[in-house]
């Protein structure tokens, strides 16, 4: 690995106001969706980012491609200021950082054809000249990830939801990305379509050299998929490490809730291991819990858990948490 990492985070934070009012509009509240994280990504690597839904994954994911502007943090990708970068920087940026998103159905143009929709990144980015060569490449793009050069001319509404997936892997793909975040690509699809697709994405990973931010809530599949994992909480990143690390010594008590709802395919163990069921429901990132935001609903949470921060700390080589009794739970 480069010891430069390809993705840098720094104190990333992204908060939506809350207003009211139709010709004066007053600002009420904020919902702090994103609220302080920070992590590289090295070139090659696929770091996996976890959690509930509602605790701030995608809304990280489209910030870090300036979808959205940041409320405050910085981003760098290949070295470049993300939101400082304007004109042809921005655009220099945004062909080497491309999004595979959720809704395979929502996320495509429904009156282009196949070939409009894959061939734009082409025209924006000036990859091809003529119409002729776009057409050209459009038909290798699809057929590096699984679909047929007949398809060029179809409407999205003629594939099924895998195949749709795969146009918007295609379309990714068509600048030549060093970096994609994908957001959920596999959530909205069959059982049985799923492990083709990330089989597909770690093959086309392979082949190109591609990093990712592969955003899910799957955990089986980000053991499968990710070399390291953050784990997710209401804005915030509780825990950071190694894939098998994070899976066979989770630190922070939100992870080991986690991991214990994940099936295990032996009977035996299954009976055999405890399940933690936390109480409560997630409190509302407009209003987050003071402290250790988790803490009214951590089964091991002391009464200085909720008034001071917990202090984002290396425990083991490479194994971040944030949790003032990490040692204890070790």
């Amino acid at each position: 690995m480069s010891a430069t990492p390809l993705v840098e985070v720094r104190d990333l934070k992204k908060h939506f106001p809350i207003t009211r009012g139709i010709l004066i509009q007053r600002t009420v509240g904020t919902v702090r969706a994103v609220d302080g994280i920070s992590f590289d990504i090295q070139r090659g690597e696929t770091l996996g980012l976890v959690g509930e839904s509602g605790c701030g994954k995608t809304t990280a994911g489209r910030t870090i491609l300036a979808l959205y502007p940041p409320t405050d943090g910085s981003i760098r990708i290949g070295g470049q200021d993300v939101h400082a970068a304007r004109g042809r920087d921005l655009l220099a940026i945004r062909r080497n950082a491309q999004m595979i998103f959720q809704d395979p159905f929502a996320s495509l143009n429904p009156r282009w054809t196949v070939n409009a929709i894959v061939g734009e990144p082409l025209r924006i980015h000036k990859l091809r000249r003529t119409e002729k060569e776009r057409a050209e490449r459009v038909k290798e793009l699809l057929e590096l990830v699984g679909l047929s050069a007949r398809h060029l001319n179809r409407f999205p509404h003629e594939f099924s939801g895998g195949q749709r997936q795969r146009i918007g892997i295609a379309r990714a793909l068509a600048s030549e990305p060093l970096f994609i975040v994908c957001d959920e690509p596999i959530s909205a699809l069959d059982v049985s379509i799923q492990a083709q697709v990330v089989n597909l994405l770690e093959d086309l990973q392979d082949k190109l050299g591609l990093t990712y931010l592969f955003i899910a809530h799957d955990l089986s599949m980000v053991r499968h998929i990710c070399d390291r994992v953050a784990v997710m909480y209401l804005g915030v990143i509780v825990e950071l490490a190694p894939r098998d690390d994070l899976y066979e010594n989770p630190l922070h008590p939100y992870t080991q809730s986690l991991l214990s709802a994940v099936p295990i395919p032996d009977p035996k163990k299954e009976r055999a291991r405890k399940r933690i069921t936390l109480t409560g429901d997630v409190p509302s990132p407009i209003d987050p819990p003071s402290g250790c935001r988790f803490h009214p609903r951590c089964p091991i949470a002391k009464e200085h858990c909720s008034k001071i921060v917990p202090e984002w700390r290396e425990i083991r080589p490479g194994h971040w948490v944030a949790c003032h009794e990490a040692r204890l739970t070790a």
